[in-house]
């Protein structure tokens, strides 16, 4: 066979890719990296590039047993064994056992950088090559291309160079990572408007100040011959994790639904409910501040807990000792239910971290403890550390992550209107949940009264009318509906006389 035939033959081979071990990346890449290639890895400062780069060779030797080369322009490899002691990484002794190797091509202090006309990789590619066949390794990550170019003077050379650089290395058979440095966030790709054409694949990292708040995102810009998710995906870094992207294109509509009703904690609720919420059904509680939706949570994960099922509570607002005391107040024992093992209560203020880190700790917080039903308290309150984006993408996440377990969530929303009226959150949440149940103050001949009414219940008959509650040291005890009560979802009550609702009766006779 010819080189010709040979050629021919493989470009008939679908691009195979190699699993990146990074948590989501290997979902909205559906596979990992193009094996074989190059992939320009290119972001502004405090992307994680440097992050990113170190992370695909370590998740690569401690998730497939795959060594692999760092080449370093910038920092030496001191300061980067340094630097990512914090993410758990033994470096060092990867380093004794063949796995790991670097190639110091950073300058050294008080070394002069001399730019030449004729300056070539050639020196380089040959310490490349030694490095990735004394150890075996399939993967390679170059950081970064910035500091190669300060080698060179004239940018035809530029091109040249890089292409002869990504040539040998798909000879070698490698998988390669170059990260890239940007100028701006949505400009131009790389810095030198040349480094993302001698790549075959283009990864973008962003890290952006909105409303006075970094929100972290990638996206996958290019693969060449191969599929990937389009878009933008937010991501966050942990210690002893790394980058943690949350891929909400993972996101299918191929959830089972379940007939078998659950009780809501309260006999009437479930009667209005026609006979409690479905297993898997999630659930909105929106009202102002005051109304009852704690009350609403509390009784939610008693009737869980009388049930012998585990609860998991996650509270935004309030101590674990407040919602204890609250609990008590109503006739709910929750330190009862925690010694049983049928709670968990799990509090944070909004403000202790970001939201994607939020985000990953519920989940974390679901996957260990495998509770029955879950309750958020409430998700309004984390709308203070997002932008309205990115808190959609939290609430889109976090309803699927929930949903693919088939247990109930409850949670709660806090609307700014005292009144009622919409909020963001209820909003977002609005489309995708099961059941909307608002709470609302209701303005009756100088006093102050709430009401309750089933908006929303998917797949199921409920009550329509806005029913009368009150709250006492028992709970909440849902009364008769209002009948002589008009604009109360609106947030604008007016009482209505009997000659009035005389009136509005005969039009609807009609």
């Amino acid at each position: 066979m010819t080189a010709t035939d040979d050629q021919k033959e493989a470009s008939k081979t679908p691009v195979l890719k190699l699993a990146s071990g990074i948590e989501g990346f290997d979902l909205i890449s559906q596979g990992g990296l193009p094996i074989g290639r190059t992939t320009l890895l290119a972001g502004t400062a405090g992307s994680a590039k440097t992050l990113f780069a170190a992370q695909f060779l370590a998740e690569g030797i401690r998730k497939h047993d795959e060594a692999g080369v760092f080449v370093t322009f910038e920092e030496p490899p001191e300061d980067i064994r340094k630097n990512l002691l914090s993410m758990g990484w033994k470096i060092e002794t990867w380093e004794v056992e063949k796995k790991w190797a670097f190639v110091d091509a950073a300058p050294q202090p008080g070394e002069e950088i001399v730019m030449a006309g004729d300056f070539d990789l050639g020196a380089l590619l040959a310490r490349i090559e030694h490095a990735v066949n004394r150890i075996g390794a399939k993967r390679v990550s170059i950081d970064s291309l910035g500091a190669v170019f300060t080698q060179f003077s004239d940018s035809g050379l530029v091109r040249a160079e890089l292409r002869r650089l990504a040539a040998a290395l798909r000879a070698m058979g490698i998988t390669v990572i170059m990260t890239a440095e940007r100028t701006d966030e949505y400009g131009e790709i790389a810095r030198f408007g040349v480094e993302e054409f001698v790549a075959d694949n283009v990864i973008i990292l962003r890290n952006v100040l909105e409303d006075a708040k970094r929100r972290r995102t990638i996206e996958i810009l290019k693969f060449r011959g191969t599929v990937h998710r389009k878009g933008e995906y937010p991501f966050t870094v942990l210690p002893d994790q790394g980058i943690v992207i949350i891929p909400l294109s993972s996101i299918e509509l191929k959830l089972r639904s379940s007939d078998l009703r659950v009780t809501s904690g309260s006999q009437e609720l479930d009667r209005m409910c026609g006979g409690g919420f479905f297993r898997d059904s999630l659930i909105l509680v929106s009202g102002a501040t005051g109304c009852g939706k704690t009350l609403m949570t509390a009784e939610f994960i008693a009737g869980g807990s009388e049930n012998n099922e585990k609860c998991l509570l996650f509270a935004y607002e309030e101590s674990r000792e407040q919602l204890i005391r609250n609990a008590t107040g109503w006739g709910i024992d929750f330190e009862k239910y925690e010694r049983d093992g049928l709670l968990k209560v799990v509090c944070a203020y909004p403000e202790s971290a970001g939201l994607e880190d939020h985000l990953i700790q519920i989940k974390a917080e679901i996957d260990l403890f495998k509770p029955n039903r879950i309750a958020v308290d409430s998700v309004s309150a984390l709308e203070r550390v997002a932008t309205r984006h990115s808190f959609r993408d939290f609430i889109i996440t976090l309803v699927s992550f929930v949903k693919q377990r088939e247990i109930p969530g409850l949670f709660t929303a806090t609307t700014a209107n005292l009144m009622g009226g919409p909020s963001v959150t209820e909003s977002h949440f609005s489309s995708i949940t099961d059941t909307i149940i608002l709470l609302r103050y209701v303005e009756m001949l100088g006093e102050m009264r709430r009401g309750l009414t089933v908006l929303k219940m998917r797949g199921s008959m409920h009550e329509k009318e806005i029913r009368e509650f009150t709250i006492d040291n028992k709970g909440m005890h849902i009364c008769k509906p209002f009948r002589n009560v008009i604009g109360i979802l609106t947030g604008k009550p007016e009482y209505l006389t009997m000659d009035e609702m005389d009136r509005v009766g005969s039009l609807f006779a009609d």
